[in-house]
């Protein structure tokens, strides 16, 4: 048998595994994706085979935590692609302002530099006074980390270029605190953030939105699990409510397809129809 077809039996039956032991379903996700992820999980972990990995994933919780790092994407900044905070000032906004409340759900946040960074927009476009924002991701580990709100000092400075290109009318450092290693966001703004454990391929919709922003997590799921993370966004948009995906990402070959209109194309803004 070649090696590569061992290799993938294996990495069904992890995932496999993962799902009857720990209930997080990864069996969806993009199989190219996840080979790397595993054998990069590997070489950290010491082991030769995926079934050894396996071994200890499920005998050991914690060795588990630590595997979500490998099984989730935890790469982000503040106001990552700054066009796109750009077209949600500019197509998105207005509409917002209609509403007597609104309500945001951040999906897959990761470790939550999008979080704050749609806090602030809000908050520059006199919106946040009367936003929710639902942050969730499956690991809790990234939550922890994003209800912080504190960041290496070292990245502020991409982080600030990024929040002028997005249309930022101040200065970034209007809304951290500095100390000696770390930047703290969110002090003023949490107050309007909720965050929580979901996942896009076993739980069901949980509110009423008016935005959902779920970049850069699809591009990682088969055609089965995009099209129900689609239909979720859908069953949880009020109409006309409005879908922000990331540059590399779109509803084109999603069964769902039919249900938006595009606001952005460059950005993949879409609306509910």
């Amino acid at each position: 048998m070649p090696p590569k077809t061992l290799f993938d039996i294996e990495l069904r039956l992890l995932l496999e595994g993962v799902y009857l032991r720990y209930q997080h379903d990864f069996r969806d996700y993009s199989v190219a994706s996840m080979r790397r992820r595993v054998r990069h999980a590997m070489e950290r972990f010491e082991c030769a085979t995926v079934s050894a990995l396996q071994h200890k994933i499920l005998h050991d919780p914690a060795v588990f935590a630590q595997m979500l790092q490998y099984f989730t994407v935890q790469v982000s900044e503040m106001f990552r692609d700054p066009e796109y905070f750009l077209a949600l000032r500019r197509e998105v906004v207005p509409v917002l302002r209609t509403y007597a409340s609104v309500k945001v759900w951040v999906a897959g946040c990761s470790t939550g530099e999008e979080v704050w960074s749609l806090a602030i927009l809000l908050a520059e476009e006199g919106l946040l006074d009367r936003t929710l924002i639902y942050a969730t991701d499956i690991n809790s580990d990234s939550l922890k980390i994003a209800e912080t709100g504190i960041y290496d000092l070292d990245r502020i400075a991409q982080f600030s270029r990024n929040y002028m290109r997005a249309g930022g009318t101040g200065s970034l450092a209007d809304y951290y605190t500095a100390n000696a290693h770390n930047a703290i966001f969110g002090r003023n703004l949490r107050q309007h953030v909720v965050f929580a454990d979901h996942s896009l391929a076993t739980d069901s919709v949980f509110s009423e939105v008016h935005l959902v922003s779920c970049r850069n997590v699809l591009i990682y799921f088969n055609r089965a699990l995009q099209d129900r993370a689609a239909h979720l966004f859908h069953e949880a948009l009020v109409h006309r409510g409005f879908l922000g995906l990331g540059s590399k990402e779109s509803l084109r070959f999603t069964a769902q397809a039919d249900q938006f209109s595009e606001v952005s194309s460059s950005e993949k803004i879409y609306q509910r129809l």
